[in-house]
């Protein structure tokens, strides 16, 4: 099953994609964080009737518009460790993206003059938790993972590197794409391929099974420092072949698009546009 928040006659609407172009809303409920709030969300959408609205891309919001939290997992492929000269974590790295980030799947992302300068991609794998967790076991986790999205988490390197904290370089306003959907746990298989697209060109590609750190692991990690609430979202990690990582090095210019797959779970596709 497919949940999206729908943009529709000037607000939105949580609705089950029955197709990549027709929904049924869930009526009550504005966008999907507010449905992941009710314990019995997912029989809601299932048993959901009446009449289907047709949607194109661009009326696809953020999936889940504004999550409490949005927690990111950095150096999580093993790929791109290795790529970085780096060492396989013993724990996850973690830094927060503020939901002011996230835009629509298939939303221009508008760049100000000053944050052109190293704008790199990242194509990720984004779990969205579906009923409240804290301090839950590895064994138990996948029983709070609602399902899987994916995400481009933009990133500005110049400011990344500043300091050695990465979150300067990761919350820029509306930069991160999200979605298209959300597809239910039971719904996805792990293992398919995550490729990035910068134009034409792919520049990355894993399969998702390649993470350290797995959803659950994650989730247990996580759970023990702070609960993990309906809606919430885990950024999993990027794999190899981002542009600061290449000799020379490659960033995302004025007019070009990137797009991100992820086998089972569609694309989502953001034209990046220097104000």
């Amino acid at each position: 099953m497919r949940l999206a928040t729908i943009r529709h006659h000037g607000t939105t609407v949580c609705a089950r994609a029955d197709s990549d172009t027709a929904a049924t809303p869930i009526f009550g409920f504005a966008d999907l964080g507010a449905l992941l709030m009710k314990d019995d969300w997912k029989d809601r959408a299932a048993e959901a009737s009446g009449e289907k609205i047709t949607f194109g891309k661009t009326d696809l919001a953020p999936v889940v518009p504004s999550p409490q939290k949005v927690i990111c997992v950095g150096l999580n492929y093993a790929n791109h460790i290795k790529e970085m000269g780096r060492e396989l974590p013993q724990n996850p790295t973690l830094f927060v993206k503020f939901p002011d980030a996230l835009t629509g799947p298939y939303d221009d992302v508008h760049v100000p003059s000053y944050a052109t300068g190293a704008l790199d991609w990242e194509g990720e794998l984004a779990v969205i938790i579906g009923k409240t967790a804290y301090q839950v076991s590895k064994d138990s986790a996948a029983d709070f993972i609602a399902g899987y999205a994916i995400m481009d988490d933009y990133t500005l390197r110049d400011f990344q590197y500043r300091t050695l904290q990465w979150h300067q370089g990761k919350s820029l306003y509306k930069s991160a794409g999200f979605g298209p959907w959300m597809t239910t746990a039971d719904s996805f298989t792990f293992g398919g391929e995550l490729a990035t697209y910068l134009d034409d060109k792919k520049v990355q590609t894993t399969p998702t099974d390649d993470l350290v750190f797995n959803p659950e692991a994650l989730v247990e990690y996580i759970s023990q420092l702070y609960p993990l609430n309906p809606g919430d979202v885990i950024a999993t990690g990027t794999p190899g072949g981002v542009g600061h990582a290449r000799d020379p090095k490659l960033y995302i210019g004025d007019g070009q698009v990137v797009t991100v797959k992820i086998e089972g779970l569609g694309e989502i596709a953001n034209k990046t546009v220097y104000a």
